[in-house]
């Protein structure tokens, strides 16, 4: 009986033991959470500056068609309804599209010296990438002149239409190319003169 109950103890001491020896089973912690950008989004007001080149064909007109640079200031603001963006755009540009030459009156200078257009714009958006149209008013100053004769400065107002694709590198910079046409209405220049002009103005 004795080495019955020695051999119990003795058992159940080894059990003890053996079982604090075994490993413990803890749940592993659980994964880090990935993080997710926000999806990127064209709403909200932006500035900036542009630039580029002009075309201006004065038609019905001897002074003949002028081209150069430009470059100014936009500001609009920017509202995404899914893929869709909606907007308003404004510019003003300083702007040197001229021509000079002789024609059978005398010596001529065109030059078109401001730019302004306020527009609305309607894109669809592609991530970062967004294609659009726009359309709304342009004015331009131009100024024509005769050697001998005088010159003459107005302001010419026209519908202005177009399309481009613009790309947000950052969440705050962007590029854009467009290309814009605005048919001016007809205008006359020294009327009641022997250089009496009157000449249509597109600009593109």
């Amino acid at each position: 009986m004795k080495k019955f109950l020695l051999a119990a103890l003795l058992a159940s001491v080894a059990t003890g033991a053996l079982a604090a020896d075994l490993p413990t089973h803890k749940s592993a912690p659980p994964p880090t959470p990935a993080y997710i950008a926000p999806p990127f989004s064209w709403t909200g007001f932006y500035v900036g500056v542009n630039g580029g080149y002009g075309f201006a064909d004065l038609s019905k007109s001897n002074f003949g068609s002028s081209s150069g640079g430009l470059i100014g200031g936009t500001t609009g603001y920017n509202y995404q309804i899914g893929q869709f963006v909606v907007g308003v755009e404004g510019d003003l540009d300083w702007a040197d599209i001229d021509r000079s030459g002789v024609n059978a009156i005398a010596p001529y200078k065109t030059d078109i010296n401001t730019l302004a257009t306020a527009r609305a714009r309607l894109g669809f958006a592609v991530d970062r990438a967004l294609l659009f149209v726009t359309g709304g008013y342009a004015g331009a100053e131009m100024n024509a002149s005769y050697a001998g004769i005088g010159s003459q400065s107005d302001w010419r107002s026209a519908g202005i239409v177009g399309g481009g694709l613009e790309y947000a590198f950052t969440n705050n910079i962007s590029a854009k190319a467009e290309y814009l046409y605005a048919p001016f209405a007809d205008q006359t220049y020294f009327g009641g003169t022997p250089a009496a002009e009157k000449s249509g103005l597109n600009r593109r």
